[in-house]
């Protein structure tokens, strides 16, 4: 008889499982559909805030941008994504200051951890909303955040 209880009782966790299933399959059939009919819906897709599409460097009206060429984003950045190219200058005062030359960002390296935009002291970087990346080699993934002739903004 112990074979025979052993059956019986697996049976009914069998049935029990298959139900459980069941259940939810049917539960989820009849919810209200979250499908968004990509591209189509192009102009009225709004994306979470949460969302981490690309990083980016604001820059002002008068192209001033916060990047202090730290490292701090670079240093934390677990597989190299972030590359900073930063000068000595001496100013007006002749005191020697470090300013940035170029920031540059491969996307199609970054693991979107967002540990860069945790770290910065200057709030220099985010990440943006954009989703759509595709491209045809790998190079275009790269690029240079701060613009042409920007400078950091004076605080």
């Amino acid at each position: 008889m112990n074979g025979f209880n052993k059956y019986i009782s697996s049976l009914y966790n069998g049935i029990v499982s298959l139900l459980t299933g069941m259940k939810t399959s049917i539960t989820v059939f009849f919810r209200k559909k979250t499908t968004e009919q990509y591209p189509e819906n192009r102009a009225t897709l709004k994306m979470f805030d949460r969302f981490r599409g690309t990083l980016s460097m604001p820059h002002d009206e008068q192209n001033h941008h916060k990047c202090v060429a730290c490292g701090i984003c670079q240093m934390n950045c677990p597989n190299g994504t972030i590359r900073i190219e930063s000068e000595i200058i001496t100013d007006e005062e002749g005191k020697k200051k470090k300013v940035l030359k170029r920031y540059m960002y491969d996307l199609g390296s970054c693991l979107f951890c967002q540990l860069c935009v945790n770290t910065c002291p200057h709030d220099a970087i985010k990440f943006d909303n954009t989703f759509e990346h595709a491209v045809y080699t790998r190079e275009k993934l790269i690029h240079q955040l701060n613009h042409e002739n920007s400078t950091v903004e004076n605080k």
